[in-house]
């Protein structure tokens, strides 16, 4: 059975991530990318799918764990009746391959540890091949191998790779697992020592780069690290979370993979990585952007995949009972073919802030953003799916008009402030349209509030963000309005929900939107709010919320996408890089002085 989210760690490469329990065992990894099937996939099956344990012989839980310094080099510690065990887990900057790589380290006294090594390429479907080879192993299945090298004896049963052994004070073991192309040269094994010194440099010198001048500068360096982690080298994207089907509420059908990178989360990373010195990765991130919605603006996607290919099918994988049963499990993902007016907003705010921070813009860059603000001008008006990717009826939802808006005010500002060439008297004319229309049918004098959707007479967190865009300003009665309407009847238990799923209690059908089942809290939305809190001037209720929020960090400092308040453990896919790039975004904003006390 799978362990609760919070008891795993993260370890990378930046081409991809391996999930490390506290019980020792790694139980999810996709070779050779974040977005390639899995062959370590226990987290969502039963004791026939792939899994790696290094361990102590009795079992148990690690008694701590932590990363190295500003690293993603972890540290597992066992404490046993015969001795103290550490097992040190990293994947070294990506050469030609991707390594795994585990070093078993005697503390004091003697342990004796247990090794287990079940590959299953396909999300756990295939067995590979597997052959001893005077001491190291070679598994192979179709185009993919795996070729573990160890410093202690290993013996194959039934196909599964065993060892055991002692190890003593001093003693320092290593295990080096590398993914090849069945049918090239095998590559030359790395040096596990020379690996953890490497990896330890690497992220030694990237954490030099990096500044996080706010009140929690431990919770927001852990924060851009995991979002580093995150990235995809070779591309510049940044995935939204390395796993896919962890369940929004357990035995839910609410199962998504977020193993892509979504336009939607495009802005708030780029102000996240700007805002904190992380230069480099912001450049890759807009290249990326600008590569993945070049094109006819009209097919722009809300999500793409890593190297920005358009085609992410879902299908569900029957052979997967799910995390702790709860299924389906889905690889792809159907909500990139839903339209999503906000994205075109999205790009355009997110391209501005990048050239507004000095990164540069050349002309087949704006060219995009001029197709992309005409095309705006032409659809503002139509219905969609909404930022939350509601699979029911398209509808009128406000944050898509306001990011409507926000898309041509950004367009405009860089004709004005800047000179650029454009349609800015047609860009002016929608902009005002686009308010007009928002502040006629998306407000709610009954409610004194701004509503999830024209004629609704529900509330989602997406309002929040009207003012964070500039739409109206923090101190407008409206915006406060929406704020207390906001956590009047999406707080739960202290935390916000996205939206209401069913506004009946009790009500266990399909939900407003279109799916069954409900969901846990929300915490990039939770971040939101306490940020809206703070701008408003409610700076002491902000902090409380915030620290809170933090206190539902891992042992290591890690968010998944969702918290449950009820059974208190985290939820969804993780980790989740919207969760923090809320966090690094409300440490700036609750750092500064609020509008009043």
């Amino acid at each position: 059975m799978a362990l609760p989210i919070e008891d795993y760690g993260l370890i990378g490469d930046l081409q991809t991530a391996a999930l490390v329990g506290r019980d020792g065992s790694i139980d999810w990894l996709c070779l050779p990318r974040f977005d390639s099937p899995a062959c370590f996939a226990a987290l969502l099956a039963d004791e026939r799918a792939g899994r790696w344990l290094l361990a102590p012989a009795g079992g148990g839980r690690a008694t701590s764990r932590r990363y190295r310094g500003d690293s993603l080099v972890l540290e597992s510690t066992w404490r046993t009746e015969t001795g103290t065990v550490r097992v040190i887990d990293l994947m070294p900057p990506r050469g030609e391959v991707a390594d795994v790589v585990r070093l078993v380290e005697g503390v004091d006294g003697s342990v004796e540890m247990r090794g287990e090594l079940r590959l299953r390429f396909d999300y756990g479907r295939v067995r590979p091949w597997v052959r001893d080879r005077d001491g190291s192993v070679r598994a192979v299945a179709g185009p993919d191998a795996v070729l573990l090298h160890a410093d202690v004896p290993v013996h194959l049963h039934e196909g599964d790779v065993l060892a055991r052994f002692t190890v003593a004070a001093g003693e320092r073991l290593g295990f080096v697992l590398t993914h090849a192309v069945s049918y090239r040269p095998e590559p030359a094994p790395v040096d596990a020592e020379q690996a953890l010194a490497a990896t330890e440099e690497y992220w030694a010198r990237w954490a030099e780069r990096i500044g996080s001048e706010t009140r929690w500068p431990e919770a927001v360096r852990r924060s851009l690290i995991v979002l580093k982690a995150l990235t995809d080298a070779p591309t510049g994207g940044i995935v939204a979370a390395a796993t896919t089907s962890l369940p929004e509420l357990i035995g839910g059908e609410r199962n998504w993979d977020y193993r892509f990178c979504w336009l939607r989360d495009a802005s708030f990373t780029l102000d996240a990585l700007l805002g904190n010195g992380c230069l480099e990765e912001a450049e890759a991130w807009r290249s990326w952007l600008l590569r993945a919605v070049a094109g006819d603006p009209a097919d722009l996607q809300i999500m793409y995949g890593l190297d920005g290919r358009r085609r992410l099918t879902e299908e569900t994988l029957d052979w997967l009972p799910g995390y702790e049963g709860s299924g389906p499990v889905r690889v792809g993902n159907a909500a990139s073919v839903q339209r999503q007016l906000d994205v075109w907003g999205e790009v355009l705010d997110t391209l501005h802030r990048a050239r507004s921070a000095g990164l540069g813009l050349d002309q087949d860059g704006w060219a995009v953003q001029c197709a992309l603000a005409d095309h705006l001008c032409r659809t503002w008006d139509e219905p969609d799916n909404g930022l939350w990717e509601m699979r029911g009826p398209a509808r009128h939802f406000v944050h898509s008009k306001v990011l409507a808006w926000t898309g041509l005010d950004r367009v405009v500002r860089a004709v004005e402030e800047l000179g650029l060439e454009g349609p800015v008297e047609q860009w002016r004319a929608t902009r005002e349209e686009i308010r007009r229309d928002v502040l006629a049918k998306g407000w709610s004098p009954e409610l004194g509030s701004f509503t999830q959707s024209y004629g609704s007479s529900e509330v989602d967190a997406s309002l929040l963000l009207i003012a964070a865009v500039g739409f109206l300003p923090w101190t407008d009665p409206r915006i406060v309005g929406t704020v207390d309407a906001v956590g009047r009847e999406l707080v739960q238990d202290g935390l916000l929900l996205r939206y209401r799923t069913h506004p009946e209690e009790g009500s266990d059908g399909p939900g407003l939107d279109g799916l069954p089942g409900r969901e846990g809290a929300f915490l990039a939305c939770s971040f939101w709010y306490a940020e809206a809190l703070h701008r408003i001037g409610r700076g002491e209720q902000a902090t409380e919320l915030f620290e809170r929020l933090l206190a539902l960090s891992t042992d290591l400092g890690l968010l998944s996408e969702e918290y449950d308040t009820c059974a208190g453990r985290q939820l969804g896919n993780t980790p989740q890089a919207f969760s923090h790039v809320g966090l690094v975004h409300a440490a700036r904003t609750l750092s500064r002085p609020a509008l009043a006390e």
